[in-house]
């Protein structure tokens, strides 16, 4: 398992990873608003990252926060994240040494996940579908630890869609555009190296 970790650098102010390899998770909190087709929503999420590379997370979006009458109300989703860029350029020495525009390239990822929403007048996980996204993150103060400007967008499709492959109306398939401030941060957890340890 050690030997999927990178390798440690004398400064990571400098080498490009500003803080990213002092632990091996990074945990997200944030808070933001979702602009969708039909009426914003309040949108609050958390996510949790492996080397800043792949991760899952789960949000919850409420229309109620700014009293829209959004529809659907309320939406709950849950998936998985990966960014393809930080461990390649980091380990190959490709970093522009420059802390925002490192971090912001490195945040650039894909995102996939189940959706569970509530339209008006019906019970909590009445639809089900999935989204589909791209996200790009930008640190405030130039750390991985500390408050970033997150923005997420993509498509979402109803189970209707999924199973039909047409669409009906405006409510099967929509585009969002969701934008938080959010808190990073890294954690050791040992993940790399569980079960590593010689026997006492």
């Amino acid at each position: 398992m050690a030997l999927l970790a990178p390798p440690a650098r004398a400064d990571e102010r400098t080498d490009g990873a500003y803080g990213r390899l002092q632990g091996d998770l990074t945990l997200v909190a944030g808070l933001g608003g979702v602009a969708a087709a039909r009426g914003p929503r309040g949108e609050g999420e958390l996510r949790v990252r492996y080397l800043e590379s792949v991760g899952v997370f789960g949000s919850y979006e409420d229309g109620a926060v700014f009293s829209s009458g959004a529809e659907p109300r309320r939406l709950v989703a849950a998936g998985a994240e990966v960014r393809p860029f930080f461990l390649g350029r980091w380990l190959t020495g490709r970093e522009a040494r420059r802390a925002r525009l490192d971090l912001v390239l490195d945040s650039i990822g894909l995102e996939l996940a189940a959706v569970w929403s509530q339209p008006a007048g019906s019970p909590f996980g009445h639809d089900v579908g999935m989204q589909a996204g791209l996200a790009v993150e930008v640190p405030i103060v130039g750390e991985a630890t500390g408050p970033w400007l997150g923005i997420h967008g993509g498509l979402r499709w109803s189970e209707q869609e999924l199973g039909s492959g047409r669409v009906a109306d405006a409510d099967e398939r929509g585009a969002y555009l969701t934008i938080t401030l959010a808190w990073h941060q890294v954690v050791v957890a040992h993940v790399v190296d569980v079960g590593d340890e010689a026997p006492r």
